[in-house]
């Protein structure tokens, strides 16, 4: 028998701590190989940590509310046989990412005045709030009387995520049923301009989400001078061959096989290429970035979009890519992305087609400086050259949208690059095995 030390994971570059929410095991109590012994909860996510050993739980290290700062001992696990000494004497040095590269990330802030009203003090109540419930309650300006009235689905009355997000949609359309005449719920400036509103007309405010990425864009056009691209590019082959290996694929893999990864592939082959296009700006100074991270702009069921990242895109072959677009793509639709699976983007793409557009202006993601709108593919008449002649055939096409930074991407290399990616893909072999 040996013991090993379960520390709190790292969730994030920007992720330094977290609170302990709840124990799902006690002591004395078995632990299966990958079993979840306790829950945690960041500002940004809540999570369970998982134990990846079998084991019995002989000693706790914190209580539930405390702050456990990441790579600090939590547990203490009875596991049969030897563990590696790497596993159990880790320290620190593991728990410090090696810098492979620089990364300045700006993140999204929001204006919370300690003078306003909304302000309330958590210690007031008897209940546990997690720090991304906190931050919740104080965007959203719920009092305290309003808080006590929100009954919490978790241990002991707890508050979790879930429950305040459904308190602050119901109240959206309580409002929404009251609107009627115009009810304004926080002051406009609309005295100088009347014309904004006739007397059905109804105020609906932004949702908290909604704020986040309407500042989030308006910072990236002041940032960035944005200067776009565009190309058509037969996907005939690619189409045809997906077409052809995707039940087989299915049935071997247990994976569905979409455009998706092989465009993917395409992005990674042409960073690879071009380096230029995998950079940030800080201030004066241009970062290299020495890994390949791809962002993929999944859409939500609110409406919302997030953007997880495939680490390490180039390295990926296409069984490999399809594996991680379909795991990020379930995680965010399931809503159990951790905060490591939307780190240290390099580049972007977004899937403007699947909702019929068939070219599309994306805003940069910052601090990137590049990102692919990918149009929708339509069958298109097409002039087809051949040995013994030209001629007309139908064809499958789509057209790329490149939007750049200009302060560092001049527009022969935000054209070369998409005419990499159309070349790789105009060139697809129809016969690939994979």
């Amino acid at each position: 028998m040996s013991k090993f030390e379960l520390k709190l994971p790292k969730m994030g570059e920007s992720v330094a701590e977290a609170t302990i929410t709840s124990w799902l095991k006690e002591i004395g109590d078995q632990i299966e190989m990958d079993e979840a012994v306790l829950e945690i909860a960041t500002d940004k996510v809540d999570t369970e940590v998982p134990c990846e050993f079998k084991g019995v739980l002989i000693e706790k290290c914190f209580e539930v509310d405390e702050i456990v700062q990441v790579g600090q001992t939590i547990a203490i696990i009875e596991v049969e046989g030897q563990v590696s000494s790497q596993v159990i004497n880790n320290d620190n040095e593991d728990l410090v990412s090696e810098k492979k590269d620089i990364e300045i990330v700006i993140p999204p802030t929001f204006d919370l005045n300690e003078d306003s009203v909304n302000q309330i003090k958590f210690s007031d109540s008897d209940r546990f709030f997690s720090p991304l419930v906190k931050n919740i309650i104080k965007q959203e300006g719920i009092d305290f009387k309003e808080l006590e009235k929100i009954k919490g689905s978790g241990k002991d009355n707890r508050i979790n995520k879930n429950d305040i997000l459904q308190y602050i949609e119901s109240k959206s359309d309580l409002n929404k049923i009251e609107l009627t005449p115009v009810k304004v719920i926080k002051p406009l400036n609309i005295q100088t301009n009347s014309n904004l509103l006739n007397n059905n007309d109804e105020i609906v405010e932004m949702s908290r989400m909604g704020k986040l990425v309407s500042k989030h864009m308006v910072d990236s056009v002041k940032t960035s001078a944005h200067v776009q691209s565009f190309i058509e590019v037969d996907v005939t082959k690619v189409w045809d061959w997906r077409n052809k290996v995707k039940s087989d694929f299915a049935k071997r893999e247990g994976e569905k096989l979409t455009l998706t990864p092989i465009f993917m592939q395409a992005v990674a082959v042409a960073l690879r290429t071009y380096p230029m296009m995998n950079v940030s700006v800080v201030d004066d100074n241009i970062i290299l970035k020495k890994s390949i991270n791809i962002g993929m702009a999944t859409s939500l069921a609110d409406g919302n979009l997030i953007v997880p990242v495939i680490k390490n895109a180039d390295r990926l072959n296409l069984v490999g890519m399809t594996k991680s677009v379909n795991e990020l793509a379930n995680k965010a639709r399931s809503g159990k992305l951790n905060p490591d699976d939307v780190q240290d983007g390099t580049y972007t793409v977004t899937n403007v087609g699947v909702f019929g557009s068939i070219m599309g202006t994306p805003i940069i993601n910052q601090p990137q400086v590049g990102i692919l709108a990918l149009g929708a593919i339509r069958k298109m008449p097409s002039v087809i050259e051949t040995s013994e002649g030209d001629f007309i055939g139908i064809r499958n096409k789509m057209f790329l949208s490149h939007s750049y930074d200009h302060r560092v991407v001049n527009g022969g290399l935000g054209s070369q690059f998409i005419k990499c990616i159309k070349e790789y893909l105009e060139a697809w072999d129809i016969n690939t095995e994979i």
